[in-house]
């Protein structure tokens, strides 16, 4: 059901944890409802230069914050806001319907970060 880079993700992770003193933080669902993602940057000039998550939900969940990470660390912020779920899909070897949404919680949860970074709002 899953494809490769699934389950690569799932099984191995990418920045998963919280950066201290982050200067971007959202987080989208809650750990209530058994699906969230919380995402914590660290951006320097411009530019995400860490970038880790914490995700409660299925190997999608995880796995779509996982390589969000992963395309978001190292761009600039102009360009990590055109990161869109089908390209986070893409990464991903493609998702079913039924699991796309992890990809679109991964692009809002981005977005909100970026947002809260640059205007100031609550994570």
């Amino acid at each position: 059901m899953y494809t490769q880079q699934v389950t690569e993700h799932y099984e191995n992770p990418r920045n998963v944890g919280t950066i201290a003193d982050a200067d971007g933080t959202a987080t989208i669902g809650s750990a209530a409802s058994g699906e969230m993602l919380k995402l914590t940057l660290s951006i320097v000039d411009d530019i995400i230069v860490a970038a880790k998550f914490r995700a409660f939900g299925c190997p999608t969940a995880i796995a779509s914050g996982s390589v969000l990470t992963e395309l978001s660390t190292g761009s600039r912020i102009s360009d990590a806001r055109k990161i869109t779920a089908a390209r986070i899909s893409e990464a991903l070897g493609g998702l079913p319907a039924e699991k796309q949404r992890y990809a679109t919680y991964a692009e809002e949860v981005l977005k909100t970060a970026i947002t809260n970074f640059l205007y100031g709002g609550c994570g």
